[in-house]
């Protein structure tokens, strides 16, 4: 099979189109053919190799597993002989975040794993999205933020994946949504359901005192030290960007004052945290609540090109890969 072979650190050079052995279900897996796979600024982050830190897991000098991707959706190919829940022909979708591989044309997933039924009102497209922004997102204004009915929430970042769904989630709990993006993304962000939004361009939100129960920092662009004022007496400031001024202000709230910084690697989460996440989101999903905004496809051979364009900083919702689709040409 076709699957891309990430040879070490750095640039989206690394990526390399190669040819694997097709893989084959273990008892209790699942072999997918996928048809599309998310590409995330998580990725392009994990693909420089920085923080060093984070290559105590994904390899030091280079990475562990050779093809990178983990949200995927796709048809069953062939099940296990353990398999139960699952068989030849289901639509399927997922994150396979132990083992990674979905820059490929197939993928082996646990029956057990974070997998499930794609639900009928998403494509394939939408569908192998919806674990990045909607379980982050789900786990952060939720679980971190413990978001509430006629609170008000402020989302930064809130035309990218994350932001995206994190503006639709709010919504669906009755929160007061302020979305935080450029001028061009202002309808986009207003048409997923924000009740207000700030060009980042014209007006810094750090000056609207007291005024927001949480604070999401989906690009980790803004300090909660810069953020503070702008919470109530009981906010909670929180990003998926962890840094060490971030990690030095969760332990100095953890013990002193009322207002809370807050951090969770949602991927690391114990598997049934994930997978009670992802019933909830299918929920939502089936509700007609939450819809996935596609940014751009791109085949498997300009994968690289896909990092590129992420790296740019102005995707709008979520890019993804399509191994079954011919190469274009982009400008």
């Amino acid at each position: 099979m076709r699957a891309i072979i990430t040879t070490g650190y750095g640039s989206p050079e690394i990526f390399k189109v190669g040819k694997v052995a097709k893989l084959t279900a273990k008892p209790n897996e699942l072999l997918i053919k996928i048809h599309a796979s998310s590409v995330t600024k998580a990725d392009t982050m994990m693909r420089t190799g920085k923080p060093y830190i984070g290559r105590l897991m994904i390899g030091l000098t280079k990475p562990k597993n050779p093809i990178w991707g983990t949200g995927f959706a796709g048809i069953v190919e062939s099940v296990g002989s353990e398999v139960t829940q699952f068989k030849v022909g289901d639509k399927v979708f997922g994150e396979n975040i132990a083992t990674m591989g979905t820059y490929a044309e197939f993928v082996t997933v646990p029956e057990d794993g974070i997998v499930a039924h794609i639900p009928k009102n998403l494509g394939y497209e939408e569908a192998a999205c919806l674990c990045d922004g909607g379980i982050t997102s789900l786990n952060f204004l939720c679980v971190l933020g413990n978001i509430k009915s006629g609170q008000k929430v402020l989302i930064n970042g809130a035309s990218g994946s994350l932001g995206t769904a994190a503006i639709q989630i709010a919504k669906y709990f009755g929160a007061e949504v302020t979305g935080v993006c450029s001028r061009k993304n202002i309808d986009m962000v207003k048409e997923l359901g924000a009740d207000h939004v700030i060009d980042y361009n014209k007006e810094d939100f750090t000056l609207n005192t007291n005024t927001y129960d949480i604070i999401y920092d989906t690009v980790g662009k803004r300090s909660f030290a810069a953020c503070q004022n702008a919470l109530t007496e009981h906010g909670v400031y929180a990003s998926p960007v962890l840094g060490m001024p971030l990690l030095r202000d969760m332990m100095f709230t953890a013990v002193f004052g009322k207002k809370k910084a807050k951090f969770s690697a949602t991927g690391a989460l114990p598997q049934k945290k994930i997978k009670r996440l992802l019933k909830f989101l299918i929920e939502i999903i089936e509700s007609g609540k939450l819809r996935l905004v596609i940014d751009r496809t791109y085949p498997l051979e300009q994968l690289a090109d896909a990092h590129q364009y992420i790296d740019k900083g102005h995707k709008k919702g979520n890019v993804v890969l399509m191994p079954h689709i011919q190469p274009i040409a982009r400008s």
